[in-house]
């Protein structure tokens, strides 16, 4: 396939990044919106209140009003947090540590000859300890780009493979997909938060007094956001995989095969990695998403296929073999 310059593919993730970052206050705002008129409307209809048009609406505009300040505090230090953690963060989800270099010479060489022959800066390396094959790139900013390899994917490729494989994670790099990703992670991970923090309010709330009337009342209130929170977490999820876009790992392959001068080696090394790619620390979708071959993805039906964040890996190699 074609290779997008360089230039218009950062320009494009820019814009997508600041995108995400409008969206995802406005998203909560809507939210919090529809949390306070789905309330008034069954206090109204408890209580015998015409719902409509004014009383309910007038009530969950005000109530609208007064917390939309504090959603907006919230969204900031969330991000501010997740800013300044974000490696921390996904050292912890991946169980990936850094790769000092008299730990391994040769990965050092390897990644050094390539940012050398682009002219880029040397990210950070760390090693995952686990013996299945795969890698993946992160950080939001030059202190904190990170090119993650498993243990596996070191020792069981040879040095043009994994050569292709860090010219790969470069290009994301370069591409500053390793942001748009890193704000994915963020911006599932709150609404995460959010589902949580409401099924142990559901919880609390039934243990303390879920005998009484009102309470049951209260608590299928609660039951039917919790409903449409989580419904809604999971549209922009799906919405943010399609949005960030599988042509990002096409657009990879193709810099590796570009900035390597050698695509075979890459298509060898995906071969190998196709056949063992699931890392053990990884159990959360959003996280697994980075990796250059998603290692949750391993067995899912034909059906959850069609919200794949990677295209099929076959297809990758078969494109890289007619490069």
């Amino acid at each position: 396939m074609a290779y997008v310059g360089l230039q218009s593919q950062i320009r494009k993730n820019n814009f997508r990044s600041v995108l995400l970052l409008v969206l995802f206050p406005l998203v909560l705002l809507a939210l919090d919106f529809l949390f306070f008129y789905l309330y008034n409307l069954f206090a109204a209809q408890q209580q015998d209140i015409p719902p409509y048009p004014e009383p309910v609406l007038d009530m969950a505009i005000r109530g609208f009003i007064s917390t939309m300040p504090l959603v907006l505090l919230f969204t900031g230090i969330w991000f501010i947090i997740a800013y300044f953690t974000n490696t921390s963060m996904i050292r912890a989800a991946t169980g990936s540590r850094p790769l000092e270099r008299k730990e391994n010479k040769r990965v050092y060489n390897l990644l050094e000859n390539l940012c050398i022959s682009q002219g880029i800066p040397m990210p950070k390396l760390d090693i995952i300890e686990d013996d299945s094959l795969n890698a993946f790139a992160s950080g939001i900013n030059r202190n904190t780009y990170t090119i993650s390899l498993s243990r596996g994917i070191i020792e069981r490729l040879d040095d043009q493979e994994l050569e292709g494989v860090i010219g790969h994670e470069l290009t994301h790099i370069q591409h500053r997909d390793v942001r748009l990703l890193i704000i994915s992670v963020v911006f599932v991970g709150i609404f995460a938060f959010l589902s949580q923090t409401a099924l142990h309010s559901l919880r609390f709330s039934a243990l303390t007094g879920g005998g009484r009337k009102n309470n049951q009342g209260g608590g299928m209130v609660i039951m039917l956001l919790i409903m449409v929170l989580a419904f809604i977490g999971y549209m922009i999820a799906a919405l943010m995989r399609f949005a960030i876009s599988r042509k990002r790992e096409y657009m990879a392959d193709a810099g590796s095969a570009q900035m390597t001068h050698n695509p075979q080696a890459l298509a060898s090394a995906l071969r190998k990695i196709s056949g063992d790619p699931s890392i053990e620390a990884v159990t959360r979708s959003d996280v697994a998403q980075m990796f250059i071959e998603n290692p949750a993805a391993v067995g899912e039906s034909s059906f959850s296929s069609l919200f794949a964040t990677h295209p099929p890996i076959k297809e990758r190699i078969r494109i890289l073999e007619q490069f």
